[in-house]
Order: C-alpha cells, then structure tokens, then sequence
C-alpha cells in the first residue's frame, strides 16, 4: 500500500436480494442476465434488485451444456456452438443461422472459448470463430482430439449484420484461442476483442466497425480488455502476472486511446501492495465516468489473506484507497455502469455505492 497507505473508504449499502444461482452480468436498457448451466434468464434490473421472490423474467433461452449466448439489445439471443452460430428471437424463433468450422477444444463436444458480443445498437455482432486447415497445410496449432489428427490456423475475427447473419468483414488475429472476451463502446462506434493463448497470454486490438467492413485500429499483448470509459475513447485493459517472463511478470491497468493508438497510460498495481510478489489482482471493473474498482487477495502486515476492493480515480488512473463494508462480501463484482456495483455470493446480493 505504498501509494494509499491504509486508507479506508466506506461503501455505503443500497440494499440486499436474496441470492442468484449462476453468474449475474449488467445490460444495456437496465437489464441483468443471469446465466446458469443450461440456461439464460434477463430480467428487469429494479425489481431483481428490489428483492421479489418471483423475479419477472423478460426473455430467456435454454442451453446445450457446451453453447455460450449473448444477449441482444432486443431480448433476443446469439448462440455459439461447437460448429456454428444462431440468433434467436426473445419468444425462441431461430433468425439465422452461420456454420463454422468446428472449435480446437479437448471437450465433446467442443466448447467455443467464448460468447459472442451484440452492439449496443443492435446491428453488429462481433464473433471469434476457429480455422480448421486442409491436409497438407502448415497450420499454428495440431489438436488432438482424437483421430482424425486436426490442425488450425489462427482463428478469425467476424463482424456480421445482427439481422441477417451476413458476414460484413473477416480478419484473422494472431492466436488459436482458448479463452477469447469482447466488449463493445456505448455508442456502438468501436469495440475490443481479446484472446488467450496458452504460454502466449492475451492478444488484444480494437476495432472500428462499419455497414461493410471493419478497421483495427490498434492493439497490445499481454492485457486483455476490461471495458470502456462512458462518453470518451478511452479503453481499459488488465495485465496479470502469469508467469510468463522472468524480469517483467506483473499486474497492471492500462489506458488506450483507441482514436490514437500513441496515447497509453499505465498502472502498476504492484504499487497497492507492501508484498507485490504476495498479492494477487483479480480483475477490473469500469463503475462510470470517475472511478474504477480492482479486486485482489491481499497479504496484510499481519493477520490472514484477506479479499479486498480497491476504488481508483479513473481519469487519473491513482488509487482513491480500500473499500470498507458494513458486511462481509465475496464472491462476483458486477458493475452497473451508473457508479453503483453488486457483490453476489450463496448467501445474498448486496447493491453498493462508493458515497
């Protein structure tokens, strides 16, 4: 805690719902998705929070187990598969469908590394599909799933029409990807696509799209994208000490500018800690405009492990100090995007706010 020392900041309850089975994640138009295996629910964001036993659900859609989805801005659905995509209306009519080659996964059937990212306005999608190659070719990565022996090259990029599923640009990125994450700017203007690599770490770029095509604007390695800064250009990324390197193995937050790829600023979050080869950063969440909330296991002069959020002034990039809580929290972080989060575990989902 070099930079802060040991200041507290109280977080201030707004109120507690019973708990969620399955992971909870913010949409647009103040609806939350709830996902379980096999399953995904959307729901009105105030009366989830306001504590109803009966949650209204405004769409939902079943699973195969191996199927990821991702919530359109109109309560429908887009599906990945071993082998291919759908979107799905919010009543379950299929839109479209697009056959891919089958996903690099040790798992039967193979699991896609990732779900698919709708635009906020509804008209892209943006997707990571694998490249199964033919005999003969030199391919980045053999996979061995059993006869026959396959071999892929890198995996590409798609940018498809939400309403048709045509594909509007294609682009191969620089990994065969085993966990792949997207994000997409409020005004649908720009989005980032990161994908992990074992012993290679994260590949990440930023994209411009458009009716007929799609412009990378810039990228960087080894951090993989958080989200973006409401109402600017800016965009957040996390590095994590993977063991990777021997002299620069570290944790870090990054600025990008992804209107000039020149402009970076950068955090080591080293700095939060008195033993930086003891501590371990979680993840990063953008809560608006102002501020930022970092999750790690700290190791305190004295005493146990302890689960600690931090607040940092976003802009800025400077740690504001430790969040204190009236009750104990663990479990998942899930940004509201209006500077409010939820902490959701076994025993309650709790709102909070930074005062």
């Amino acid at each position: 805690m070099r930079d802060v020392g040991d200041v507290r900041l109280d977080a201030v309850l707004l109120g507690v719902a019973p708990p969620v089975r399955g992971s909870v994640e913010a949409l647009t138009g103040e609806r939350l998705a709830v996902r379980r295996p096999g399953r995904v629910d959307v729901h009105a964001q105030e009366p989830f929070l306001a504590g109803a036993t009966d949650r209204p659900v405004l769409s939902s859609l079943d699973l195969q187990p191996h199927e990821s989805a991702a919530v359109a801005p109109d309560g429908g659905f887009v599906v990945a598969g071993s082998a291919g995509l759908r979107a799905v209306t919010p009543w379950g009519a299929v839109r479209w469908e697009l056959p891919h080659d089958p996903w690099h996964s040790g798992h039967r059937p193979p699991r896609p590394p990732g779900a698919p990212a709708v635009s906020p306005c509804g008209r892209h999608v943006a997707v990571v599909v694998p490249t199964l190659l033919a005999d003969g070719d030199r391919g980045e990565a053999a996979v061995y799933d059993g006869p026959p022996r396959l071999r892929y090259g890198r995996d590409h990029l798609l940018l498809l029409d939400a309403v048709t599923g045509r594909i509007r640009a294609r682009r191969p990125v620089a990994a065969v990807s085993d966990r792949v994450s997207l994000c997409w700017r409020a005004d649908a203007e720009a989005f980032a696509v990161s994908c992990w690599t074992a012993w290679y770490s994260w590949t990440t770029y930023w994209v411009r799209p458009g009716d007929e095509g799609m412009e990378v604007t810039g990228g960087t390695a080894f951090h993989e994208a958080v989200g973006f800064l409401p109402a600017s250009s800016r965009l957040l990324t996390m590095r994590r000490a993977e063991h990777l390197t021997l002299d620069d193995d570290r944790y870090e937050l990054a600025w990008h500018d992804v209107s000039d790829p020149s402009l970076t600023e950068t955090y080591d979050l080293g700095r939060l800690s008195w033993t930086p080869e003891e501590d371990d950063f979680a993840d990063a969440h953008v809560l608006d405009a102002t501020r930022l909330l970092v999750t790690s296991d700290q190791v305190p002069r004295e005493g146990p492990l302890e689960h600690t959020h931090w607040l940092l002034d976003a802009p800025a990039l400077r740690p504001l100090g430790r969040l204190r809580y009236p009750v104990p929290v663990r479990g998942d972080v899930v940004p509201l995007a209006d500077g409010t989060w939820l902490t959701c575990d076994k025993e309650a989902t709790h709102h909070w706010s930074a005062g």
